[in-house]
């Protein structure tokens, strides 16, 4: 029996059968998750997840479980019996050798076991063994991004490394002349791999072409400048200058690598491929630096850790990445990468199978790979130890996924990305915590310049288009996608669409990438909280203000003030809302949108009315507290309102009235607005005039108008004449203090007209 996926899928049956294709794409979608884990049980779940794409039907345990058995009546009746129900869910029972990408792993494995033992001649066969299983892309007919993000990386560096070892192999036989063709294409297909180009370099030289190996180390160093804004590493231009002085040594058969400091297969290079335009985060890059620097302060056996948190879409994964190609470079014994998908649609990676990966990675034989976790984890160590390596975990989901991860010391370096602060790493584990703001502007615009050309320097619709993507690199990304999607559409055009903010994140979903779409990236977030906390995060969106402090998310949420912290901390770290000042919380427009989106389609109406009714409860009477202690013996001119149901801040003290006046006067502000021009009108009318004086007094103009503007917009729409004419006179009160009498002189007129 052999299963093959180093191309399209295929299933061949019996010793001398031909090779037998699945036709329907979610049947072949299923034998490649099962594949993938084989022999391994895959919940019901996480293959509905990866069949559908992100996007698994109602029903979905059905549902799979009939595509199960249609797969089963597809498949010759050998292949099908090794299909069965295991719970939680099903699995297909195979040996190594049946698959392909199995074998292509071993045989991987063995190349690097014998060019660590300088066995050249059985590196080279054992990596052309390996390539020849490679019958096109891998998984090339599996329509599900979501495998083929998770498992297709790691095919494709191993394939580059079994490349890379044949080549060296091929160097070390003498073959230069027939490995030069196909190290160009590398080098093109290839262009931050500098390894094949110190090969390229090699090859060329021992054919007698200097000049053209000289002008290939040229080339080299153009596309790493270009690309990463770095110069070559000390390898490539220890070789450089060999070939300058025409080294004897370079004309003999020996180590392809002359400078020992430089890329080899020593230790592996699993960082994927930078991502193409990355621009702005200097002080980010600058920070990861330091920390670097610093390791050699540290204490003996301390491994430095930097732990990248943020928000969903602020570009971790990308700082993280840029920055290890840049300081690949000062670890020669490799690059160990993982995504551990804490935050991904399906279920976490667990330790013990990151584990388990990083130890095939360096060179331990599967059959020697102990089956506990924390026996996998201590070999881990013991194989790290005295190497200086690189290792970057993506996408955490908390501490507990990461420490047995760690090194145990030595000149190992860590980078951790993940949307949690990980606050346990920084104060157990020394790590040096990294938050990721969104962009500023100017970069922000700089990303757009560089992914969509001359049309970002055309007016200020790049700025606003910025502005609306909250400078968040994931939205200027998919929104430079749209706008390269439609060349003769002027940006402006662009920005004109995205300003409904409802709308918005339907305009940025990457044409259905669910791994690109904003709103999907946003969910797998929020998909890990708690039903109190998520419930929280729902009804927070709703909040009109810019920010609201733990008073407010309780009034919106109908609970105490302590659990509302609790949820707003867990939110926090989540990165799904940020600190906004002393003990006050915002999120940006993307986010606001996606929780209104959330909180329209799982909270009833009524739900969220009564939510915002509490919310507006709230700000009436701490208002009012607030100004009855700062002008007690004006009490009686303001409206009586009722204690709402919801806790309140201590205002008994003057300062504190005050701080919470100025702290809250942007939120009162929106709040008069949105109660006006919805079911609130009369909350609008009596804030305006609660908050009257201190407005004024303040000399707080601009809002005290907005204030008036609502009051006076609700009092018509509801037919309150003494409403009306107080907010008239209001007006005309500002209009007078700022010495526009003929203005005032005409509000107070219309606010004396009788009242019938």
């Amino acid at each position: 029996m052999r299963f093959a996926v180093l191309g399209p899928l295929q299933v061949t049956a019996g010793g001398c059968g031909e090779p037998g294709t699945v036709s329907a794409p979610r049947l072949r979608v299923l034998l490649a998750v099962l594949l993938w884990r084989a022999s391994q049980p895959v919940p019901a779940g996480e293959l509905a997840e990866l069949v559908w794409d992100g996007a698994p039907p109602a029903g979905a345990p059905e549902a799979v479980r009939a595509l199960v058995m249609r797969l089963r009546r597809r498949l010759d009746p050998l292949a099908a019996a090794r299909i069965v129900t295991r719970a939680p869910g099903y699995a297909i029972e195979i040996s190594g050798d049946e698959l392909d990408a199995s074998r292509f792993e071993t045989l991987t494995r063995q190349a690097g076991t014998a060019v660590r033992a300088g066995q050249w001649a059985q590196a080279a066969q054992s990596a052309a063994a390996a390539l020849a299983l490679w019958r096109g892309a891998a998984l090339a007919d599996i329509p599900s991004q979501l495998l083929c993000h998770q498992w297709v990386p790691h095919l494709d560096q191993l394939h580059v490394q079994a490349l890379d070892w044949r080549i060296e192999g091929d160097l070390h036989d003498g073959r230069h002349d027939q490995i030069v063709p196909e190290l160009r294409d590398l080098t093109a297909r290839h262009p931050l791999r500098e390894h094949f180009h110190s090969q390229l370099m090699l090859a060329l030289y021992r054919c007698g072409r200097q000049a053209e190996a000289l002008a290939a180390y040229q080339h080299a160093r153009g596309v790493l400048a270009t690309e990463l804004g770095v110069d070559p590493g000390p390898g490539l231009r220890g070789l450089h200058q060999q070939i300058l002085s025409a080294d004897p040594a370079l004309a003999a058969a020996g180590p392809a690598r002359p400078a020992p400091a430089g890329p080899g297969p020593r230790g592996p290079r699993e960082l994927p491929a930078a991502v193409p335009g990355f621009t702005g985060r200097s002080a980010e890059l600058a920070a990861l630096t330091r920390q670097l620097a610093r390791r050699g302060q540290q204490a003996p056996g301390t491994a430095a850790i930097s732990a990248i948190g943020g928000t969903a879409g602020a570009g971790k994964t990308a700082l993280a990445i840029h920055w290890a190609h840049q300081a690949a470079g000062q670890f020669p014994d490799g690059q160990l990468y993982m995504n551990l998908r804490g935050h991904d649609p399906g279920p976490p990676m667990p330790p013990a199978d990151a584990l388990a990966g990083f130890l095939r990675s360096l060179g331990l034989p599967g059959h020697d790979i102990p089956p506990g976790q924390d026996q996998r984890a201590a070999r881990y160590r013991s194989l790290l130890a005295g190497k200086r390596t690189l290792i970057v975990l993506d996408n955490a989901r908390d501490e507990q996924q990461v420490r047995p991860l760690l090194p145990g010391g030595g000149a190992c370096t860590v980078v951790v990305t993940s949307r949690d602060t990980l606050a346990g790493l920084v104060s157990r584990d020394g790590a040096a915590r990294l938050d990721l703001d969104v962009l500023s502007r100017q970069d922000a615009i700089a990303l757009l310049r560089t992914l969509i050309g001359a049309r970002a320097d055309a007016g200020p619709a790049a700025a606003e288009l910025a502005d609306q993507c909250c400078r968040l690199p994931l939205a200027l990304r998919v929104a430079a996608e749209l706008a390269a999607s439609r060349p003769a559409v002027p940006l402006a055009d662009l920005t004109a669409e995205l300003a409904d903010l409802g709308t918005r994140l339907d305009l940025l979903d990457a044409r259905g990438d669910s791994r690109t779409q904003v709103r999907a990236v946003f969910s797998w977030s929020y998909r890990q909280l708690d039903p109190a906390t998520a419930r929280t995060f729902r009804l927070t969106g709703l909040h009109p203000g810019p920010d609201l402090d733990p008073y407010a998310a309780a009034a919106l949420a109908g609970t105490t003030v302590q659990r509302a912290c609790w949820a707003l901390d867990a939110l926090t770290r989540a990165h799904l809302i940020r600190p906004a000042g002393q003990g006050r919380y915002g999120m940006h427009d993307l986010l606001r949108a996606y929780t209104r989106d959330l909180a329209t389609t799982q909270d009833a109406e009524a739900e969220r009315h009564a939510a915002l009714t509490r919310l507006f409860d709230h700000y009436l009477h701490a208002a009012a507290a607030a100004m009855d202690t700062l002008f007690p013996a004006e009490r009686h001119r303001r409206p009586r309102v009722r204690r709402p149901t919801t806790p309140v801040p201590p205002l008994a003290d003057p300062a504190a009235a005050r701080d919470w006046l100025d702290a809250e006067r942007a939120a009162l502000v929106a709040a008069a607005g949105h109660a006006a021009a919805r079911d609130w009108p009369g909350h609008a009318v009596r804030l305006a005039a609660t908050i009257s004086r201190y407005l004024r007094n303040g000399g707080h103009f601009p809002q005290a108008l907005t204030v008036y503007d609502h009051a006076l917009g609700a009092a018509r729409r509801t037919g309150d004449r003494a409403a009306e004419a107080t907010a008239l006179n209001d007006i005309g009160h500002v209009d007078w203090q700022q010495g526009r009498l003929r203005q005032a002189a005409d509000g107070h007129r219309q606010g004396a007209v009788p009242i019938p």
